[in-house]
Formats: structure tokens, sequence, C-alpha cells
């Protein structure tokens, strides 16, 4: 099942380390099958504050996106932006094909007796 690894990228100082940590980061997700979804673009706010931009890479599995995190490419280039741009970063596995939210909803209501 594709897995996502989501980055809310809060403003910070672009600098060289900055722009080497972009340069770089294609390669270390290569090997993992990391593809960017979604990457340098300015996000329309529709609810609630939300300062800075999203980024969204797609990879086969949770699996190796776990993988590309931990792997020691990634992790050598990871300080050049976290210490300069803050951020948090999540891992997910992505949703099965047919998924269904009115089956989801129908099991929550089940759990909880409603």
């Amino acid at each position: 099942m594709t897995a996502y690894a989501i980055a809310h990228i809060r403003p910070g100082t672009m600098n060289d380390d900055v722009l080497r940590y972009i340069e770089e980061i294609q390669a270390t997700m290569d090997p993992f099958g990391g593809a960017f979804l979604v990457h340098g673009t300015t996000p329309e706010v529709l609810e609630g504050p939300f300062p800075g931009t999203v980024v969204l890479i797609s990879f086969p599995d949770l699996d190796r996106a776990r993988a590309w995190y931990g792997s020691p490419a990634y992790q050598e280039i990871l300080p050049l932006r976290t210490r300069h741009v803050p951020g948090e970063v999540v891992l997910l596995d992505g949703v099965a094909p047919g998924y269904d939210a009115t089956r989801t909803a129908a099991a929550l209501r089940e759990a909880a007796g409603l």
C-alpha cells in the first residue's frame, strides 16, 4: 500500500545549507522509490492558521518510507534543513484501493454503540 511522508515546513532562513539539502534530497529518496507529489508550492489555506508550506512524498510502502528516513544518506543531509527551517514530518499509510469512508463511519458507530 502506498505510504506518504508529509512535512509541514515553517518559515525559516534560506541559505546554502538549505539549498544543498534541496539539491541532495532526491538522491536519498530514489533507492526507496520515493517521489515528490507536492514540493515548493504555497497551500491555499481554507481553515485555521497554516504558516509555511507542505511537502508530500510517496513511497511504495511504509517500510520503504521508514527506511528512507532512517537511511544514512538522508540522516547525513537532514541537519542542513533542521538547523535553519523548523517543521514537522510524519509518515503514514495511504488507504487501500476501494476505500469508502461510509464503511469506516459504520464501524466507528458500531464500536461506539451509536
